[in-house]
């Protein structure tokens, strides 16, 4: 595996912006790994002391290592939750919070801070605007979608949390399984020529499949995909080819399709 394993093998995650409220996303994730993961689960929020019976922190400092964030904070405090998070040593990030390119000028301004700040900590971030990652061969689920994914060696990427949701229903019932899942959100950081090349190296995916509404750098997914492809099959849709799909793409994640 390549420099992002530890995206999809932590041994101890954090919800950043952790929470009881019902029907908060906090909660659902929380709830999630709490009842499925492998590893230590670890919620960060201020205002709790616990959460769904497990202890809560107030920032990343003060709680235990934490190889993989998940952010569920309103998008103001997404910036300083991450700093904080850099600075405790986390490298792995996963930004649920939409309100970024996606909205206007004040959110790609803050979506250009967000850039800014994984560059000087070396920060692999997925997101923002994300449904999450799952990986299931530690019963990872990391997302605050209905279904979790079967296991198997597909690895799965999509800038649709929709899309992703009605795939993981199909194929729940068809005995399709999955490696890793990855909701890209606006690409921010890591983008799709990051994964391919992830999961070209991974030995336990045999297939890499994904839903793109825009592509972040053609040449460079070119040259990663002609590599990869010499022993691991891609299969892409990719939307936005048309006046119509291209203004939903862009409305959707920031996408200039």
């Amino acid at each position: 595996m390549g420099r992002l394993s530890a995206l999809f093998d932590p041994e101890t995650v954090a919800v950043v912006g952790a929470t009881d409220r019902e029907g908060a996303v906090g909660r659902a994730i929380l709830e999630d790994l709490r009842d499925e993961f492998a590893g230590e689960v670890v919620p960060v929020n201020p205002s709790r002391d616990e959460v769904l019976g497990l202890e809560c922190y107030p920032d990343a400092s003060s709680a235990p290592p934490i190889d993989l964030a998940v952010v569920v904070v309103p998008p103001e405090i997404v910036i300083e939750s991450i700093r904080d998070l850099a600075e405790a040593g986390t490298e792995n990030v996963v930004v649920i919070t939409a309100g970024f390119a996606e909205t206007g000028g004040e959110g790609a301004e803050r979506e250009r801070q967000l850039r800014a700040v994984a560059d000087e900590h070396d920060l692999n971030v997925v997101g923002p605007n994300s449904l999450g990652i799952m990986a299931t061969s530690n019963d990872m689920n990391a997302t605050f979608g209905p279904e979790s994914a079967l296991e198997g060696s597909i690895s799965f990427m999509s800038q649709s949390g929709a899309f992703i949701t009605a795939v993981l229903d199909w194929a729940n019932e068809q005995g399709i399984g999955f490696r890793d899942v990855v909701s890209l959100g606006n690409k921010t950081v890591l983008d799709e020529t990051d994964f391919v090349r992830e999961w070209g190296d991974d030995p336990d995916t045999d297939v890499i499949i994904g839903y793109l509404e825009d592509i972040s750098n053609g040449r460079g997914f070119i040259e990663a995909a002609r590599e990869v492809t010499a022993d691991t099959p891609i299969v892409l849709v990719k939307s936005g080819r048309t006046d119509a799909g291209a203004q939903a793409a862009s409305s959707h994640t920031g996408a200039i399709a």
